[in-house]
């Protein structure tokens, strides 16, 4: 079916009071249905299968994050501005492996400078410093699978 004769019936939808629209030339068919305004339409509920509740066990006490879990205690985080992920991905802290790192510890930055990158849905996205100041540190490895709002950097 032609674009044009599927957007002419959007707008023949739009300025009726129909509700839905289907229209059938030879094996092939549009539907359009209109949604009211504001309305929210939920998606279907994927059919999940229920298990017998288990005997719940004793409760344990959590185990401690190991530094390296964190990426660094508290402790070792010196102060200053804490630069963050805006978003979830993958971290690299240079353009290619055979690069060198956008910024090390101890190097002055002014805001705006890239300070490195979050691939996300094969998006290569810059991470740029909102302060400038001197790297104090770097909270993340080249390669980390990172989260939203993760500290990254600290800039003093």
């Amino acid at each position: 079916m032609d674009l044009r004769k599927i957007k002419k019936l959007i707008d023949l939808l739009e300025e009726s009071n129909l509700a839905e629209i289907e229209i059938k030339e030879g094996e092939e068919s549009v539907r359009l249905a209109r949604v009211p305004r504001g309305t929210v339409m939920a998606a279907p509920a994927p059919v999940q299968q229920v298990e017998a509740p288990r005997p719940a066990a004793p409760a344990a006490p959590a185990p401690a994050l190991s530094a390296d879990a964190v990426g660094k205690s508290t402790k070792d985080v010196p102060d200053g501005h804490t630069v963050r992920s805006p978003m979830v991905g993958t971290f690299y802290e240079s353009q290619s492996p055979d690069k060198p790192p956008f910024v090390k510890v101890g190097q002055s930055v002014k805001a705006g400078d890239t300070l490195g990158i979050i691939e996300a849905m094969k998006m290569f996205n810059p991470i740029e410093a909102d302060v400038s100041g001197t790297v104090r540190a770097v909270l993340v490895k080249n390669g980390q699978p990172i989260e939203f709002d993760e500290p990254m950097f600290v800039i003093s």
